[in-house]
């Protein structure tokens, strides 16, 4: 019976299960960069006889898999070589299974055909080297692969960094020779989106050839590290040492602010906030604005994905879209309105409070029963604006297979008729009637204002 076992290498000597399995190995897989590695382990002398280097990832899983073949069909063959079974160790950097080659070869045999046995971690090692927690970090591959041809699809691109950095404190990249650590420093001094003082707060560290003689850190900021050269492989790690701090409207000193600028030099209040815009930080007319508390309670109801297509119709002022834009960067927003001034504010509110990293909030002005057919199928769809046209609108997002459909309604009217339209539908509705009450000042004393109530309408298919 052939097994294969994957064997991490770089940080620390063999255990003795691991050296076991390379004294009676069958054969050792290695590339040039880890036969480099393995000559500094004990067990080298013993194994280089059975070393084989292939350098590239396909051509090895295709050596395995002509291996494993030739011992089921050439029976004889293998037991005049004195093989009844097949044991390949394909040598790994680290931790195979933290965006390495595990993961392929888990995929391609099985998991009953092979066993992982891990190093350390190289981001593990250079989070030890520069002695800080690495909990509290966002791991990310930037590690597209040595062929420019046949590059891995990654989760998030190096455009993708300085949107990360308004979201996360401490973020560590494993690099390659594209996507390398000048590259990524010149990548976050050339965003507009990211805060300037995020910027300036930023601080990185580049950890090369780490487990090798001439491993080396360095530690700058992002226009020092722009300037350097750096030896493969190496790692990254991306530390804002002094969190935003920026004052809000919730906390502020007494001193009202204008609707849409926060502070001197126009910085935004909201540029290191994920979710919790105020009224204060959103252009708006006319009071006409999905009120906090009720918006809070609309992003609850709508259960957004990280990914997909959300629907926004009669979006009015964008504080719906912009909120889900900012907390899920990576979904595909379509804000449907019909209104020329509130389009114009519901761009500018685009333009100031969502990063340009991501064009992830598409503008689409008209009708809504006009032009949502030309739209791609929603995962999930917020109506704040019908302009009569409720059940046209509803059965339109159904047929477009939405599973989940969220309907703010004023009036005793619309709450009506969502529901009926919505079961007709055969949807499961929930309503909820938020009531919000405000503390106003009368002199010398404090009483309650209340807002007029809103109705919350759920409509979600059986099965959704």
């Amino acid at each position: 019976m052939s097994r294969l076992y994957v064997i991490g290498i770089g940080y620390k000597p063999l255990d003795k299960r691991a050296r076991n399995i390379i004294l009676n190995s069958s054969v050792i897989l290695a590339s040039n960069r880890l036969l480099e590695i393995f000559k500094g382990y004990e067990e080298y002398e013993t194994g280089k006889d059975k070393i084989k280097v292939i350098n590239n990832v396909d051509e090895t899983i295709n050596f395995i898999k002509s291996q494993i073949s030739s011992l089921v069909t050439e029976p004889a063959l293998s037991l005049s070589k004195g093989h009844s079974s097949l044991n390949i160790v394909l040598l790994a950097s680290g931790d195979p299974m933290f965006f390495g080659i595990g993961r392929r070869v888990v995929k391609e045999f099985g998991k009953d055909a092979v066993e992982i046995l891990p190093d350390l971690s190289s981001i593990q090692v250079a989070f030890s080297k520069i002695k800080e927690p690495w909990d509290d970090a966002l791991l990310i591959s930037l590690h597209g692969g040595p062929d420019p041809e046949k590059r891995r699809r990654l989760e998030y691109e190096i455009k993708d960094i300085p949107m990360l950095l308004e979201g996360h404190n401490k973020i560590a990249i494993l690099t390659d020779k594209v996507n390398n650590p000048s590259e990524i420093a010149k990548e976050i001094l050339k965003s507009p989106s990211l805060h300037h003082s995020i910027t300036l707060s930023l601080k990185m560290y580049v950890c090369e050839r780490l487990g090798y003689p001439d491993e080396k850190i360095t530690e700058g900021t992002p226009e020092e590290i722009a300037g350097m050269p750096f030896s493969d492989p190496n790692v990254v790690i991306i530390q804002n040492i002094i969190p935003p701090t920026h004052p809000s409207p919730s906390r502020g000193e007494g001193k009202s602010l204008p609707r849409t600028r926060y502070g001197g030099g126009g910085e935004s209040l909201a540029s290191g906030i994920r979710f919790g815009l105020t009224e204060n930080e959103i252009l708006h007319s006319r009071g006409l604005i999905t009120k906090d508390e009720v918006r809070a309670v609309t992003i609850h109801k709508l259960r957004l994905p990280q990914r997909g297509v959300f629907w926004d119709i009669g979006a009015g002022s964008g504080s719906i879209s912009i909120e889900a834009a900012r907390i899920s960067p990576q979904l595909k927003i379509f804000s449907v309105e019909k209104d020329e001034e509130q389009i114009k504010m519901l761009k500018e509110n685009i333009k100031s409070l969502i990063p340009k990293l991501r064009d992830n909030i598409d503008v689409i002005e008209g009708e809504a029963a006009a032009v949502i057919p030309g739209l791609p199928g929603p995962d999930r769809v917020f109506i704040g604006g019908s302009g009569g046209k409720l059940h046209s609108i509803i059965k339109a997002t159904l047929e477009a297979g939405c599973s989940r459909i969220v309907i703010n309604a004023v009036t005793f009217d619309t709450l009506t008729k969502a529901q009926s339209f919505l079961k007709k539908e055969n949807m499961k509705v929930e309503i909820t009637e938020v009531n919000i009450s405000k503390g106003k000042g009368l002199k010398d004393k404090e009483y309650l204002s209340a807002s007029n109530p809103i109705f919350i309408i759920v409509g979600e298919k059986a099965n959704g």
